[in-house]
């Protein structure tokens, strides 16, 4: 399992062993992957199976609580999968280095994840209910990726998401597939109840998940006190019910601390979005490159 670093940004990271070496490093997740993949880490079908993976934390639905200075916290723990939550591949990795979740819509075929996890010319998957407890990996190529103007413009971290159109080699709608779609919702207000549900970054595992009440928004951004969101978890909804209020981004990529998520503040803006992913039309360019934040 990696270690406890910031959704999509890696500092003084070392990447040893089979995979070669890559040091000092600070770069987005969607950069990191390819990096792995030319330094010659595990390359293959993201549905394909690892003899070993990083969590051999048998899968629980019971939240922990760690103390931060005087402070308790609801920490993040294994849990079972969500059908309609997975992890995101990005290359031809079994690296998976974010989170999308499956959203009802008219057309049963898209999915909401962060924008800082995708990047211009790179191929990217979608695995719901990615495990390595399942047998069956069902894998969703993104075809068409629909962007906030103002992240297409210079990565404006309020307009820190992407809905994303998925297929699959059957022609199955993927809402249909993983038994219906969540419904993407306003901000949530402080002291809201809600439970998060991510992936870390790695070869294998499966997800962790995090339940507790948001915290004041900080400049706009909606807040999570939770320790162990951590790399990979990018793009992680926030879940009231059957509603996403937030995914781990927005702030600094959705955080410098472990202890500590945020998200891009759902406006109208984002739900303009939606609507033209629901219609249907030509998808939006991704960029190509990634500024820093502020880390």
């Amino acid at each position: 399992m990696p270690g406890f670093i910031p959704r999509h940004t890696y500092r003084n990271l070392t990447i040893a062993g089979t995979c070669g070496k890559i040091e000092g490093m600070r770069v987005p997740a969607v950069l990191m992957v390819v990096l792995m993949a030319a330094a010659g880490c595990a390359v293959g079908a993201p549905g394909s199976r690892p003899a070993e993976h990083p969590l051999n934390t048998p899968p629980t639905s019971t939240g922990e609580v760690v103390a931060v200075g005087t402070v308790e916290l609801p920490a993040a723990v294994p849990v079972s999968p969500d059908p309609r939550i997975g992890a995101v591949f990005v290359g031809d990795t079994q690296l998976h280095s974010c989170t999308g979740s499956v959203l009802d819509s008219p057309g049963g075929d898209l999915v909401l994840t962060a924008a800082h996890c995708l990047a211009d010319g790179v191929p990217a998957q979608f695995v719901p209910a990615f495990s390595d407890a399942s047998a069956d990996a069902q894998v969703w190529s993104i075809d068409d990726v629909y962007l906030d103007p103002r992240w297409s413009a210079s990565q404006d971290q309020r307009a820190d998401y992407a809905i994303v159109r998925v297929s699959d080699s059957a022609g199955e709608r993927i809402e249909s597939r993983v038994g219906g779609g969540l419904h993407i919702g306003t901000p949530p207000a402080a002291n809201t109840a809600v439970r998060v549900i991510g992936y870390p970054m790695g070869v294998g595992g499966g997800p962790v998940s995090c339940a507790g009440p948001t915290g004041a928004a900080q400049d706009g951004y909606p807040s999570l006190p939770c320790d162990g969101m951590v790399g990979g978890t990018s793009g992680a909804p926030w879940l009231a019910g059957s509603t996403i209020v937030g995914i781990v981004g927005g702030l600094d990529g959705g955080g410098c601390r472990e202890d500590a998520s945020f998200s891009p503040p759902f406006d109208a803006s984002m739900h303009a979005v939606l609507a033209r992913a629901e219609a249907g039309g030509p998808g939006d360019q991704a960029p190509a490159s990634f500024g820093s934040d502020d880390c």
